[in-house]
């Protein structure tokens, strides 16, 4: 039978457990004094006598480091570490061994050790190799998850661009959250640099060194949701041919950024709220629970706030994601930055299409800062980018940017006061009929503004947008 002696688990208030160690030693002295030695040192311990029972504890529960000895009657050390690699093959292993089987140390190390200790066990020197091996095997998780397609669709990889108070508010309250491991919550419209804020949360932490895993919760169906999230072992369901480690697995000891928390489904969201109170899970196969030390970091373009008293999110989890909330303004509220983010991507396009990057003309970029960009900097990266391929030039000028803003002055100013030009202006004319077809989906949808946004294909966001733009009250527009 194993024995288990708990470290401090990352639960609220309590000090992260630094790793889970199944221990294989067959003379009880030894055991227990290893399990002591690192239960003191802040890791979960599991303590077995024979390497049949070490099989039988990964069976029953993942570890982050297999810690065995060499030589020990029945099914030696050897045995056991390729076993473990044919079965559980991102377990790193670490053996104990004599004086006098170094070459067997070597032999196991050939066979998947990732390292071996010699006896008696210094403990500095212990601890070193299980804090590297636990980062080989988080290693070995993130190059997986990667190499199934983990990173697609993430943001622009540059740091965070912006001179203005709105931004830079946004920016010292990241870097202040950073030196925490409190959960974050970043609200925001779709593309105002959610991602962005997230990845430099994690740079900016004391994870930094740990996986960083991203995770869109809008894209994964219901039936998909334990599995995705907390993974499963071989066997458990039908079609579960190998082993899964879940995205909280994966982030353990690092971060955890769950894009779209809005669209989670409510079933799942009890199964998210037990991992951010008590740092554990159930794996699907499994009989025993996972721990993890994960710091999330949150997303959502909705407005959780009425989700809530909708019923279609729970409370409880609202207020365990809202420790440190950040609010990211979107492009229209920090005009001023448009010049330099505008500045930013051309390099980079022009770098990425092999070109010499044009000079954005004072025209244009008039034209720009006054655009409402309804679809944020991932609307201005992407008018930029069509900008550089369909203009030659060594300069971008107002033609060369769709969609012309509304606001130019050159076409607003007969609309504003209603002449003859206003009247035959083709962009007055669209600004009329766009605010007519809001004001009946406002009527439709009787001033419910979720179905109103719905029956205009638009994120209710979005919607917002357009109340401001054509100075619609929508209380008074259904009413």
């Amino acid at each position: 039978m194993s024995e288990t002696t708990a470290g401090t688990r990352g639960t609220a208030g309590r000090r992260p457990t630094r790793g889970t160690i199944l221990v294989v030693e067959d003379e009880a002295y030894v055991r227990t004094s290893l399990g002591e030695l690192l239960r003191a040192r802040g890791y979960d311990v599991t303590l077995v006598g024979a390497a049949g029972e070490a099989l039988e504890a990964l069976r029953r529960a993942p570890v982050d480091v297999l810690l065995t000895d060499l030589k020990m009657p029945g099914l030696g050390g050897l045995d056991l570490v390729r076993r473990v690699q044919a079965a559980y093959r991102d377990v790193p292993i670490v053996v104990l061994t004599g004086q006098g089987t170094i070459a067997s140390a070597v032999e196991c190390m050939k066979a998947g050790a990732s390292d071996y200790i010699l006896k008696p066990a210094d403990p500095d020197a212990l601890e070193v190799a299980l804090e590297r091996a636990m980062a080989t095997g988080a290693l070995k998780r993130e190059v997986d998850y990667l190499r199934r397609g983990g990173e697609e669709g993430v943001d622009d990889p540059y740091e965070p661009v912006g001179t203005s108070a709105a931004w830079n508010r946004v920016v010292k309250l990241a870097q202040t959250a950073a030196r925490s491991d409190s959960t974050v919550l970043l609200l925001g419209e779709s593309g105002t640099g959610k991602e962005l804020i997230a990845r430099m949360i994690h740079r900016c932490s004391g994870r930094a060194n740990g996986p960083y895993v991203r995770v869109n919760c809008a894209a994964i169906p219901l039936e998909m949701w334990e599995s995705d999230f907390f993974g499963h072992r071989r066997g458990a369901y039908t079609g579960a041919a190998a082993d899964r480690e879940g995205r909280f697995r994966l982030a353990h000891r690092g971060t955890l950024f769950m894009d779209e928390m809005g669209a989670m489904p409510l079933p799942a969201q009890a199964k998210i709220l037990r991992v951010l109170q008590d740092g554990e899970f159930d794996r699907l196969g499994d009989e025993q629970p996972t721990r993890v030390d994960v710091r999330v970091v949150a997303a959502t373009n909705s407005d959780l706030d009425a989700e809530v008293a909708a019923g279609r999110f729970r409370k409880d989890l609202f207020y365990r994601l809202n420790v440190v909330r950040i609010d990211l303004p979107p492009l229209r509220a920090r005009p001023e930055d448009v010049p330099l983010l505008a500045e930013r991507f051309v390099r980079r396009l022009a770098a990425r299409l092999g070109r010499t990057p044009p000079r954005i003309g004072q025209e244009a970029l008039a034209d720009l800062m006054a655009y409402g960009w309804p679809g944020n900097v991932r609307e201005l990266q992407n008018v930029l980018e069509r900008a550089l391929i369909l203009e030659p030039g060594d300069a971008l000028v107002l033609d060369d940017l769709p969609p012309a803003p509304a606001s130019r002055p050159s076409a607003g100013a007969g609309a504003e006061s209603g002449g003859a030009e206003g009247e035959l202006s083709l962009r007055s004319a669209l600004a009329r009929r766009e605010k007519e077809v809001v004001l009946e989906a406002l009527r439709r949808s009787g001033g419910v503004r979720k179905e109103a946004a719905r029956l205009l294909g638009i994120d209710q966001r979005n919607l917002a947008y357009y109340f401001r733009k054509h100075g619609i009250d929508p209380d008074r527009a259904a009413g």
